[in-house]
């Protein structure tokens, strides 16, 4: 067991950093931050609906151009087989050469009309000219001939765009030269086709798509309907007003959103009891330290002789201190309810539980109490708020001290196993009987009898801080360590923190 005396003054702590109030410094520091504008739900799904439709629209029309130039050109490539295959029926095999007859109706049908301009022209296997239009332009590169196959392609003349098909025919038997016969015509009527066609897809669309839109704009404003309904209904509460809000009348897709307000809410309400709560004990536990310290005053007031003056004003001292340390354990205390949980990181609690265990060993020496610290071997590491920690050791040591009688024995330990961490303040004090051990820790309880000094708060803070540390705090019969020990060990088993 280590003593290692202090020369500090456990009474005059240095006071910790306020941290609201360094986040208000800096926060000045930084100037006014610049908020981001606020935004519309309803313009934001407008955006996201109308913007890519908009998009997507000039693809639309390219599309559907595309598409009609494809069905276009399917009835009139087959016409132009057609009449390929009327042509093939008009050349015949004479004398061993291949010759062109056209019958009136054949003609009739292959002559040049005022809307297609049809052309055609026969050629024989060896390039003669059987009958049709000489200019007619043919593919570069006709390839092999396929007999009985349609092959189209593209080409102009005289500045006329025309559509060609041409095939190869054997006039005679397998093996005869094969006649090439081709036909084409001009592109007007195709285009006037898939003109047509794109038209009867745009134009509407032109009429329908601001319907659309209008239809879209009333469809959202009608569905974020139920939205305007709950700020109406949480506008209309009273302030004091913090009780759930009914989330099956809301729609299904807010609901989170209704539970995290409701979650709010909840820990709000909890921290407004709190609050009036803290309020309430302070006021009642100010009254009677204040009653102290003015009647006191008024007996120094009166004409007393110095030595009773003396008295007074130790008397006035003694009940400012004591005031002074019921409002700093709560404003401890309400620290400790609502502690910040960003706050808490790895910390050794064998390292501050021995430097608190220091502050304490001056207030312990005039009193000849044996003030020790047992650390434990294999370390301790925790996840806390050292400055809370710190404030729970105190209250436990200061605990101790105050009801250990002269030449007594306290005793600081911290103890590891398995993933918990154990840390222990052991008196040699009176004890606490049974049935008290769990009202000790309620504020402002105190144990019948006792004739020590104290608010009553020193237990309650512990137990909120442990609280907001995952712990578990409890009063532990010493016997049960050893027979011939006796006293109080108030035990806080926290939960180690990961390698």
């Amino acid at each position: 067991m280590s003593r290692t005396p202090s020369p500090e003054d456990p009474r005059e702590p240095a006071a910790p950093p306020n941290p609201e109030a360094l986040a208000a410094l800096q926060a000045g520091a930084r100037g006014p931050s610049l908020a981001p504008p606020q935004r519309s739900l309803l313009g934001e799904i407008l955006d996201w609906m109308l913007a890519p439709l908009f998009l997507l629209w000039p693809m639309s029309v390219a599309i559907t151009y595309v598409v009609a130039q494809h069905i276009a050109n399917v009835p009139y490539d087959q016409g132009l087989a057609h009449d390929l295959r009327l042509l093939a029926g008009q050349v015949r095999l004479e004398d061993g050469r291949a010759a062109l007859h056209l019958s009136d109706s054949a003609r009739q049908a292959l002559r040049t009309d005022e809307t297609g301009n049809i052309s055609w022209l026969a050629l024989d296997g060896s390039g003669r000219y059987l009958g049709g239009d000489r200019s007619l332009p043919l593919p570069d590169e006709l390839g092999a001939p396929q007999p009985g196959k349609v092959l189209y392609a593209d080409g102009a003349v005289r500045g006329f765009s025309l559509r060609l098909a041409y095939t190869w025919m054997e006039p005679g038997p397998a093996g005869s030269r094969p006649v090439l016969l081709a036909v084409a015509e001009t592109m007007e009527k195709r285009t006037q086709l898939a003109n047509d066609i794109i038209k009867g897809v745009i134009i509407p669309q032109f009429a329908v798509l601001p319907v659309a839109v209008l239809l879209v704009w009333f469809g959202l404003s009608r569905g974020v309907a139920p939205l305007n309904a709950l700020q109406q209904r949480l506008r209309a509460r009273r302030p004091s007003d913090l009780s759930p809000i009914d989330a099956r009348a809301a729609p299904t897709e807010i609901a989170p959103l209704v539970g995290a307000m409701n979650e709010l809410l909840d820990r709000l309400a909890a921290n407004v009891a709190a609050q009036r709560r803290f309020v309430a004990d302070a006021a009642h536990q100010l009254k009677t330290p204040l009653a102290g310290l003015r009647t006191q005053a008024e007996l120094a007031l009166l004409d007393a002789s110095p030595d009773e003056m003396q008295s007074s004003l130790r008397q006035l001292l003694a009940g400012s201190e004591r005031a002074t340390r019921l409002v700093n354990q709560l404003l401890l205390l309400a620290r400790a309810e609502h502690p910040d949980p960003a706050g808490l990181a790895a910390c050794d609690l064998n390292a501050l539980a021995s430097q608190q265990a220091a502050l304490w060993v001056a207030q312990a020496l005039p009193r000849h109490i044996d003030l020790g610290f047992e650390e434990a071997p294999q370390g301790a590491t925790i996840n806390g708020n050292p400055i809370l920690l710190a404030e729970l050791l105190n209250n436990l040591i200061d605990n101790a001290l105050r009801y250990t009688p002269d030449g007594g024995r306290v005793t600081v330990r911290v103890a590891s196993e398995a993933m918990l961490v154990r840390l222990e303040v052991e008196d040699s004090g009176p004890g606490i009987p049974v049935a008290e051990r769990e009202r000790v820790f309620d504020r402002f309880y105190r144990v019948l009898g006792t004739r020590t000094d104290g608010s009553g708060l020193g237990l309650a803070i512990v137990r909120e801080i442990a609280q907001k540390h995952h712990a578990q705090v409890g009063i532990v019969d010493p016997a049960d360590a050893a027979p011939d020990r006796h006293g109080t060990l108030i035990r806080v088993v926290f939960p180690a923190a990961p390698s």
